[in-house]
């Protein structure tokens, strides 16, 4: 019997916590991070092509990035590429893949994933996917991936689960966006709290009832609107529809502008070595490292008197020498040189629009 699943791979952001090694004109997802020959997006693409088959698979991203999609994923057909004009968050991002994938079958079942995410159990994780596929098949809901918290970590969002539901699957309580770290602590120690793994599942016609329901003004920019035909009929005629009506999409991310709104929402709990590589100190957690927790990457690093530090560079073979740094980052690229604390995104921050102020947009 011929199943109706698919998977929507988000790329479209920026990434300018990894910077100065991320950049605008080269974020994140499209890095080879670890040296292993796959950048994150590639890792992501075969993941889930194994899962629903590759001609099922779609990727949104930013225009900007459309080219690095194609030379990356050359198998991946160019009409599954689809191009943001602007940015503006994820609820626009899902809503527009959906109507995409609804056109094409009415009766699919989406699952749809960042590009960034580090999945270390594969077996465990395909399981789990599936089970949520076949979950949301017998149930009309839409469907969260929560990971089983070791650690009272402030950068993730958490899912409180309810009391409704069956074996791994729980109704949601409560969403949690990077709760203070007393709160986290709290969160951990109760054990009704799961990390967002920011992966969503659900039917394409559950989805769609639900924007219209809870986000109206969003849906309104991807439905017909009394014309003739379908602004999804031909490629052409569907980016001339969302050039017109994209960059007019409210700016909200999924969770606030539907999940937290929504009454038929349900967490599938797991634990499939799951990791957000949101920071450099996440980055570091994962490396292999020396006997004073320092970490190497794509290079080589002589360290003196250090401990808990990272040093990458984009320059392989480079050898970087430090001494006398605790928790410090190294961070070596063609145009910037980055030597700051690898625990302070804060800081980061302010570097970045320091520089953008300052230089302009080269160096960002």
């Amino acid at each position: 019997m011929k199943d109706h699943n698919y998977c929507v791979i988000m790329a479209g952001g920026i990434g300018s916590r990894f910077w100065p090694l991320s950049r605008k004109e080269m974020p994140k997802q499209f890095i080879d991070f670890f040296g292993t020959g796959s950048t994150l997006l590639q890792q992501t693409y075969d993941r889930y092509s194994r899962l629903v088959g590759a001609d099922r698979v779609f990727v949104v991203t930013n225009t900007d990035y459309t080219a690095l999609v194609s030379e990356q994923l050359p198998t991946l057909p160019v009409e599954h590429i689809l191009s943001e004009p602007t940015r503006r968050n994820t609820a626009p991002c899902l809503a527009w893949a959906t109507y995409h994938i609804h056109a094409i079958d009415p009766e699919a079942t989406i699952v749809f994933t960042p590009s960034d995410h580090l999945i270390m159990k594969e077996e465990e994780f395909t399981q789990a996917i599936k089970a949520g596929m076949e979950f949301i098949n017998r149930s009309p809901c839409l469907l969260c991936v929560g990971i089983r918290p070791n650690r009272p970590e402030t950068r993730y969002g958490y899912i409180q689960i309810g009391d409704e539901g069956e074996d791994t699957f729980h109704s949601v309580k409560t969403f949690t966006e990077k709760p203070e770290r007393e709160l986290a602590e709290i969160f951990v120690e109760s054990g009704e709290f799961y990390w967002n793994a920011g992966i969503f599942l659900g039917k394409s016609d559950t989805i769609i009832n639900a924007f219209r329901t809870h986000v109206p003004e969003l849906a309104f920019h991807f439905e017909a609107n009394g014309e003739e035909t379908s602004p999804y009929s031909t490629p052409a005629q569907e980016r001339h529809f969302i050039e017109e009506h994209f960059p007019s999409c409210p700016n909200v991310s999924i969770e606030y502008g539907l999940l937290e709104k929504a009454d038929n929402v349900y967490v599938m709990t797991c634990d499939f070595g799951w990791s957000d590589l949101g920071t450099w100190s996440t980055f570091h957690n994962l490396l292999p490292k020396d006997g004073e927790e320092n970490a190497t990457v794509s290079t080589h690093g002589m360290y003196y008197d250090c401990h808990g530090c990272l040093t990458a560079t984009s320059q392989p073979k480079k050898l970087i020498v430090a001494q006398g740094l605790e928790d410090y980052l190294i961070i070596d690229t063609d145009q910037v040189l980055l030597i700051c604390p690898k625990d302070d995104p804060a800081m980061l921050r302010k570097i970045i629009n320091d520089a953008q102020v300052k230089m302009g947009d080269e160096y960002v």
